[in-house]
């Protein structure tokens, strides 16, 4: 059972404390959320590298690393994320526990150098350092551009921006080129300040600690930092039955085409039947068993891969699939066929024990990283529900073919997207 505590400090800051005695390290992590938004997703994507640049107390990346060295080769990242319809900032300090260095007060001091970063960052004529600004600029401008070197991830992600062209879930997580271009040092300080003021804050920390203690230090820290009236963030958009099924291709220089499906589940994490969702989506495209993968490429030989995966926070299924474009219609025919064989109930009893043994080991797995735990903290919260590995692994072995098939049934075909090469493509 993942145990989780929970205080909220002055300031409206949420603390979270994961206690487990599994690691002799403790992780600090320190969130906000942001909505998705074409206007703010490059300022939120932006904000967390040019704040790990430096700060008041650590004006270079160099004092930084020195700091990290100090305290026994702590270890320091940021990230950006994309969770339903909202961008996730996370900062995280990875410190050996105090019990493996006492007298050293390494949790303490760990998190005073991430109060720092986040609520101290390194200003210049009243907004963010420009070199650093204009340096970081041009590295999430690499990141936005060098998306379509991936192709695989590029098609998945222009399948969503066709498929939710109209909702916030559309939006690249790193923003667009022409919102970056548009971001000055200080606009980008006067947004700091305000999604740092408004928006939810929340600190987790995992490790083997006392969380009394735990959640004094993140007190004596964070208390009363901004956030004197921090908004709720809404619900995603997420029921939708679409009218008629729409089709896109895109042409560009590709060896392989890439043919991706996207479907309205109408089901998400925060749903009492998640789980026979999640496990509909390994019966189909989740493991090397799974249908797709057993039917398209290995009987079929029509793809070089095939697989399914959820976003789970927003209720869309994704089916991706690497295939020549002579084969485009016969491939399409095929992975409808798995859903459709899912929905009338058509699974095996070899399908349903590798299923249930796969995930129930994702699960299980959970406990033994830090990260992994924290993730599965971060999902429930934004779920709005708090179960713990041991509610998922049970509703796993107890789950039915009739289960799978009801989730199946509420799962609708929206959009499919085809990248290839300059031939056309013969419907």
């Amino acid at each position: 059972m993942l145990q989780v505590e929970k205080k909220t400090i002055p300031g409206q800051i949420d603390v979270y404390v994961i206690p487990t005695n599994k690691f002799k390290t403790v992780l600090v992590t320190v969130m906000t959320r942001q909505l998705l938004s074409r206007e703010l997703a490059s300022k939120t994507a932006l904000l967390p590298s040019v704040m790990e640049r430096g700060s008041r107390d650590y004006p270079t990346y160099q004092d930084l690393m020195i700091r990290l060295e100090e305290l026994y080769g702590s270890g320091f990242s940021s990230d950006v994320l994309k969770k339903g319809e909202k961008q996730v900032l996370s900062f995280s300090l990875e410190v050996i526990n105090d019990l493996y260095a006492p007298g050293k007060d390494l949790l303490r001091q760990g998190i005073s150098m991430l109060r720092s970063v986040i609520n101290q960052p390194l200003l210049e004529n009243g907004g963010f350092k420009q070199d650093y600004v204009v340096q970081e600029k041009e590295q999430l401008a690499k990141e936005i551009k060098g998306l379509i070197n991936d192709k695989v991830n590029y098609a998945l992600e222009r399948c969503v921006q066709e498929m939710c062209n109209t909702e916030p879930f559309g939006v690249f997580k790193y923003g667009s080129i022409e919102e970056l271009e548009k971001i000055t040092p200080e606009d980008l300080y006067a947004y700091y300040e305000q999604l740092m003021a408004e928006n939810p804050l929340d600190i987790y920390i995992v490790g083997e600690v006392e969380p009394d203690d735990a959640f004094k230090l993140v007190e004596d820290a964070f208390a009363g930092t901004n956030g004197v009236a921090r908004r709720a963030m809404p619900p995603d958009q997420v029921q939708h039955i679409p009218d008629d099924v729409r089709y896109h291709d895109e042409k560009l220089p590709v060896n392989q085409g890439k043919l991706t499906l996207g479907y309205r589940t109408n089901t998400t994490y925060g749903d009492d039947d998640y789980v026979s969702l999640l496990f509909y989506n390994g019966v189909l495209g989740g493991f090397p068993h799974s249908k797709l993968f057993q039917n398209v490429r290995e009987k079929a030989s029509l793809a070089y891969y095939a697989f399914s995966r959820l976003e789970k926070h927003k209720g869309i299924q994704l089916i991706g699939s690497g295939i020549e474009l002579q084969n485009y219609n016969r491939a399409l025919e095929i992975i409808k066929e798995q859903v459709d064989q899912i929905k009338k109930g058509e699974i095996n009893h070899e399908e349903m024990e590798n299923t249930r043994r796969g995930l129930v080991n994702q699960f299980k797995v959970i406990a033994d990283s830090p990260y992994s735990m924290l993730s599965l903290s971060m999902d429930e919260l934004m779920g709005g529900r708090q179960e713990g590995v041991d509610y998922y692994i049970g509703k796993l072995e107890s789950m039915r073919v009739d289960d799978v098939v009801a989730a199946a049934n509420k799962v609708y075909l929206d959009t499919v997207y085809f990248l290839h090469a300059e031939e056309e493509v013969k419907a």
